[in-house]
């Protein structure tokens, strides 16, 4: 099979936010985790926002930025609420992140929103946990969760679990997956065997890539013989248009892997995609998982109203942070920091609609399935607008 010769350039490079995602480091044990500290909701609360600024790389200078004004918002939107919100930098590092905490910490911070990085987060929580000091933090890598650090980034447990739950309710329950050969493409693996079990499929195995030409076709002989082998009628792919996602809506089908056979189904966000991505025909009537459009138009107007500009594609994390402890704090309570606050069930309403944070440090958000048409992105099972039902 030969590739197009307009295709092959992706192979030169990796998307920013993909490593951003996926920087991996062991999680260190804190012991027994601390419910949090007491605070006096008639004076403004300390809060810490932890963000990447400081290293020098343009691309983290302007996320940070971008972090600040979006947690500034929220904090904007809840007058009722006293809140102290003071930023600290961490240089997107481990070591900075460990000591910006402290630093928090001395200050009189009762929580920490942030930092990014999987490291700087799990150093960040290190730092704090013998003080009884929660981090909701902005990394998506479920390894460093728990004890005393939640993460808000969106994970591919909670994706998997959206879009293999709504395939099996329409009879696609052989599901088979196309992930990376790496750490991300192994929490993926894991993902989508948990999902699977979770809504009663049938897990019947992976074909892995590298991010080269000759691994990406061999990854597609590998699904065509995965799915002829096994009866697979659904297939899990981790590639966005970044990544490899061109090349296999073009190989998949030219293999006898179409939408008639086998529904695709995409574990990041599609929509975001190019248009040419989007129109190509191998990936019409595949299924995805996204964020509630209203409430991300909705933050997004306001973010541009206060800002003159549009928010990072992150930025909503940090409005969510800001929110989970705002909505918290209107509660009065001493205790109002603490884990089992913090995992209260009803979740909290955020830049992208519906979220809850879980006892285990992940979260779970409240996501729409759609589907391309002719390029165009159709909705088809809208989010929740509370815990309980789809989505759930």
């Amino acid at each position: 099979m030969a590739v197009p010769r307009h295709l092959v350039q992706f192979f030169t490079s990796i998307a920013f936010l993909v490593a951003v995602a996926f920087v991996l480091s062991a999680c260190i044990d804190t012991g027994p985790a601390s419910q949090g500290p007491r605070v006096n909701t008639d004076k403004p609360v300390v809060v810490g926002l932890l963000v990447p600024s400081g290293s020098g790389n343009e691309q983290q200078e302007a996320l940070a930025d971008s972090l600040v004004r979006a947690a500034r918002l929220a904090v904007s939107e809840m007058d009722d609420v006293k809140i102290d919100l003071k930023v600290y930098s961490t240089g997107g590092n481990a070591a900075q992140a460990a000591a910006a905490a402290k630093q928090a910490s001395s200050d009189g911070a009762k929580i920490l929103v942030g930092p990014l990085f999987a490291e700087a987060a799990n150093s960040a929580g290190a730092a704090v946990a013998g003080r009884g000091i929660n981090v909701l933090s902005f990394s998506n890598n479920p390894q460093i969760a728990g004890g005393n650090v939640f993460i808000l980034g969106d994970t591919f447990q909670n994706t998997a679990n959206r879009i293999v739950s709504h395939s099996v309710a329409r009879g696609k329950r052989n599901i088979g997956a196309i992930v990376r050969a790496d750490s991300a493409g192994e929490i993926a693996i894991a993902s989508i065997q948990s999902a699977a079990a979770r809504s009663g499929a049938s897990y019947i195995g992976a074909t892995r890539y590298e991010l080269n030409t000759e691994s990406v076709i061999s990854a597609v002989s590998g699904a065509r013989s995965l799915v002829r082998s096994s009866g697979a009628n659904a297939l899990v792919l981790d590639a966005d248009s970044a990544g490899a996602l061109p090349v296999f809506a073009q190989l998949l089908p030219e293999n006898g892997i179409t939408a008639q056979s086998v529904q695709l189904l995409g574990l990041t966000r599609w929509d975001q995609t190019s248009e040419q991505v989007r129109t190509n025909p191998g990936l019409q009537g595949s299924i995805f998982a996204m964020p509630d459009s209203a409430a991300q138009a909705a933050f997004k107007q306001r973010y541009s109203a206060a800002n003159g500009g549009n928010p990072h594609i992150l930025a909503g994390k940090a409005y969510d942070g800001l929110k989970v402890v705002g909505t918290l704090l209107r509660s009065g309570e001493s205790d109002a920091l603490t884990r089992t606050k913090i995992t209260r069930p009803a979740g909290f309403s955020g830049a992208n609609g519906i979220f809850r944070l879980l006892p285990d440090g992940t979260n779970q958000r409240g996501l729409a399935i759609a589907t391309l048409r002719e390029g165009q992105v159709i909705v088809i099972d809208p989010a929740p607008r509370g815990f309980g039902g789809a989505g759930s």
